[in-house]
């Protein structure tokens, strides 16, 4: 069973993007839930996972230090991760990309904006 770590610090974002997730098709997949970075690598070194899906703002660890960490671990190099962000910009997704993320979507996401993402990065 695949694992799917979504870090937000509103737990109704991180319901929103469940939601959207299954709706886009993701099914037989196992969601683990942070409320910030430090929890989302927690849970990552800890239980392993298959994406990450991580807001930009967050308390404690922010989306970008999660990337930083993520990217700076060999075994964790190619771990596929989305950023959901209100903060979208050609200039902040070429930020991100550049840092390591593969994909970066704005908020509120949606299913069918999700479903080419998810296709290409699960």
């Amino acid at each position: 069973m695949k694992r799917v770590i979504i870090a937000d610090d509103s737990e109704t974002a991180r319901m929103f993007v469940r939601k959207c997730m299954e709706i886009a098709g993701l099914s037989g997949v196992e969601f683990l839930e942070a409320s910030n970075g430090v929890e989302a690598l927690e849970i990552l070194e800890c239980w392993g996972g298959d994406l990450i899906v991580s807001d930009l703002y967050m308390p404690k660890m922010d989306g970008v230090e999660l990337i930083r960490r993520i990217r700076a671990q060999d075994k964790f190099k190619k771990l596929p991760i989305l950023v959901v962000t209100s903060a979208r910009t050609p200039a902040k997704e070429a930020e991100l990309i550049g840092l390591g993320a593969n994909a970066v979507l704005g908020k509120p996401v949606s299913p069918s904006a999700l479903a080419p993402v998810l296709k290409e990065l699960v």
